[in-house]
């Protein structure tokens, strides 16, 4: 493998930073990655690797897992429309707000992160819950978008690693099955939530930014341009009742929950992320829409009508989703995450070996955009690493997931990031631009704890 394995993902942040498209810029690197991938590439190589493109796209939906997040993030796209037009969504922040839970920014703030950690189980769970939740009440106050997207982003995967309760501890698990190591798999993972130093920095400074209400960087700009364009909130739709968007929600939270023990026959951290999030976002679309079909004011063809208008919504960003998830399978066969991986030199100081790991599960998730990818191939390299060289398995393994929490932050093309913005209704872009220094932050302070954790545990 050589250096133009990174060349696709390199494509892809050059035209994001240069034309401000996304959907271009994952087109164009799936292109490139089909083109290396060929074996003859000849005269017709631009024509095979348009094939190659396409056929790697459609083949995204051979996948039962990647077809159920792609009809989810449509689905909720229905969902957000029912609640919203139901006048639920209106409903419930005039409530939260009469009662005084939610009575300014750090409140909000607060009940936004409380949710999204409170929902551990599943992070596309906690990061749909808490932005369905807190948009209104945003809007409210006067907050952007961009800042909920942070804060709910920021409040999933890091505390799906560090509660271990979910599918997430599993998928460690049973990567770390089969290897004969001092400790059990067991106690190794479990060795990882005090020295997770990623998630638990991200975790301090959500709590700063939310506690103090200040922001920085480029968040600045988007915080005042919510400031400007809304002084006096007015609702989009007027208040009716809060159960319009209380009951599909606690339908889709407690659904989830429930269909995680069914499909793990009756183990929670055996069940299908995937399976449960569709089931538990179908079925609460199914109760919204009787709700307001039973409220006499919606037809079914209103209802339908409303349902699909959602969808549209959402149908770039789903786009987006089903491009990353293209491209991501593309690199895997190309070699990309296991010659990043290869960086982690043999004659690195021991010191510098466990921050190393962390810089390569970055590396790998910022491009190949999946933090579980980069478990799944940085794994299985480095507990040769940590047997040979004598690491502290827990130590290892936690640079390991923090790095592939923290490169997933930081791309333009995870999943997660996409799910991000469409639950807090941002623009993905500036997502992605306001929530870098945070995490980057956040990312330089654990590289440093990585190194004095090293020296004083070797």
């Amino acid at each position: 493998m050589t250096w133009a394995t990174i060349l696709p993902p390199l494509v892809a942040i050059i035209v994001v930073l240069w034309r401000k498209e996304v959907i271009l810029a994952l087109l164009l690197a799936v292109f490139t990655s089909e083109l290396l991938l060929l074996a003859d590439p000849g005269m017709i190589a631009p024509l095979s690797g348009f094939i190659g493109t396409l056929e790697r796209i459609i083949e995204v939906f051979t996948d039962s897992g990647n077809s159920r997040i792609l009809v989810f993030s449509m689905m909720v796209g229905a969902l957000l429309a029912y609640i919203r037009v139901s006048g639920g969504v209106s409903a419930m922040v005039e409530k939260l707000v009469d009662s005084g839970i939610a009575r300014g920014k750090r409140s909000v703030g607060m009940l936004t992160s409380f949710t999204g950690i409170a929902i551990f189980v599943e992070t596309n769970l906690s990061i749909l819950t808490s932005g369905i939740l807190a948009r209104g009440l945003f809007d409210k106050y006067n907050m952007s978008r961009a800042r909920l997207a942070y804060i709910i982003d920021s409040t999933s995967a890091p505390i799906s690693i560090l509660i271990l309760f979910n599918a997430w501890g599993a998928l460690v698990l049973q990567l770390l099955e089969g290897y004969e190591l001092e400790q059990s798999s067991v106690a190794i993972l479990w060795g990882t939530v005090p020295l997770n130093f990623y998630a638990l920095v991200t975790m301090a400074i959500i709590f700063y930014t939310v506690f103090t209400t200040r922001v920085h960087g480029p968040m600045k700009d988007s915080e005042a341009k919510a400031e400007v364009a809304a002084t006096d909130h007015t609702h989009e739709y007027p208040p009716t009742k809060a159960r319009f968007m209380v009951l599909p929600l606690a339908t889709m939270v407690l659904g989830m929950i429930a269909f995680m023990f069914w499909t793990g026959d009756g183990v929670l951290s055996r069940g299908s992320g995937s399976k449960s999030v569709l089931y538990a976002t179908a079925l609460a679309c199914l109760v919204a829409y009787v709700m307001m079909l039973m409220s006499r004011k919606f037809s079914h063809i209103k209802l339908v009508e409303i349902g699909f208008r959602g969808m549209g919504e959402l149908l770039p960003l789903v786009t987006i989703v089903l491009l990353s998830l293209a491209l991501g399978a593309s690199l895997k066969q190309l070699g990309t995450g296991v010659f990043i991986a290869g960086l982690v030199g043999d004659h690195l100081p021991m010191v510098l070996v466990v921050p190393m790991l962390f810089l390569a599960g970055a590396m790998m998730s910022f491009t190949t955009g999946t933090s579980w990818g980069t478990f799944a191939i940085l794994i299985p390299l480095a507990v040769p690493l940590i047997q040979v060289l004598g690491l502290p398995p827990s130590l290892a393994l936690s640079a390991i997931l923090g790095g592939g929490v923290f490169g997933d932050h930081c791309s333009p093309i995870s999943d997660t990031t996409a799910v991000s913005a469409i639950a807090s209704g941002c623009d993905l872009l500036e997502h992605v631009k306001t929530q870098l220094p945070y995490a980057l932050t956040a990312g330089g302070i654990t590289l440093i704890l990585y190194v004095i954790a090293s020296i004083v545990m070797l």
